[in-house]
């Protein structure tokens, strides 16, 4: 297996990791492999009495034929609950809650659980954006680069950040999601597919939930009331603040044509195939 900035071999500093190892082999006759994944947040933006509080790694085995049963599973799918249970069962420290984990955090632990079960290699079906000829695309993921928490929480420990808004001059606190975040959203989702309702405010959705507080004031129907009257231009001043200072895997792959040679940096799906290879 390829390894780069996203995987770093397991030492033997942390005991449990060799007692895995050591059962495994009693057990099974061989050993279930164990991989350390760097962790984007560096876990300055986890509380205290968290697991990953200052943490910089976390440990995972890779995935087995019980993770495939997770993957498949009808009931996890509908309850939005499928990525949370992949996550737990691959974790070595069971007292992690994947729902508390920031989502780049869940990101990097999805990337490197994918790898250990089926390798680096990830092919996606593209369409070249120039002269639309469609290719199929091979990108590595063990390759993908890290994007290391750059700014500094308001305080050690917390998920809030401060942003000042441009239009307004007023300053926002916000947070970026969780696993906790991304289940409600999913479900709130299927919800309104089920009474057939449109989603239609996208931006003003994202932005209630990302704001934490205006000014210190962190009453919800008040940030309610904020959002929808904010200047545009502050408003895309949060969304720039979220999208490009959330760490996480930079999920994007260099694509050039093999018809035209065009050249592009594209967002890379992760669609059915990124943990059922059709190679398999």
């Amino acid at each position: 297996m390829s390894r780069n900035d996203v995987f770093h071999a397991a030492g033997d500093h942390d005991p449990r990791l060799k007692e895995t190892h050591v059962q495994a082999q009693q057990d099974l006759g061989f050993d279930i492999p164990v991989e350390t994944v760097p962790l984007p947040s560096l876990g300055k933006a986890y509380p205290e009495d968290h697991p990953l509080h200052m943490k910089q790694f976390v440990e995972i085995r890779a995935m087995t034929a019980r993770e495939e049963d997770i993957l498949t599973s009808r009931a996890l799918i509908k309850q939005g609950t499928l990525i949370t249970n992949l996550i737990k069962s691959c974790l070595i420290d069971k007292t992690i809650d994947p729902r508390t984990l920031l989502s780049g955090d869940r990101n990097a632990l999805l990337v490197a659980i994918r790898v250990t079960g089926y390798g680096s290699d990830y092919n996606v079906n593209v369409n070249c954006p120039l002269c639309d000829t469609a290719a199929v695309h091979t990108c590595s993921l063990s390759e993908l680069p890290i994007d290391q928490l750059k700014q500094e929480p308001v305080q050690e420990g917390l998920n809030e950040f401060e942003v000042v808004l441009p239009v307004s001059g007023k300053r926002a606190t916000v947070s970026f999601p969780t696993g906790a975040d991304e289940e409600e959203a999913s479900q709130i989702a299927e919800r309104r597919k089920k009474q057939g309702l449109l989603t239609e405010n996208l931006v003003t959705e994202r932005l209630f939930r990302s704001i934490v507080s205006i000014e210190g004031n962190s009453d919800k129907s008040f940030i309610n009331k904020f959002v929808r009257n904010m200047p545009a231009r502050d408003s895309l001043t949060i969304r720039k603040f979220l999208d490009n200072e959330e760490p996480s895997v930079s999920m994007k792959t260099h694509f050039i044509c093999d018809l035209c040679n065009h050249d592009k940096e594209m967002p890379l799906p992760m669609g059915a195939t990124f943990f059922w290879p059709s190679t398999l």
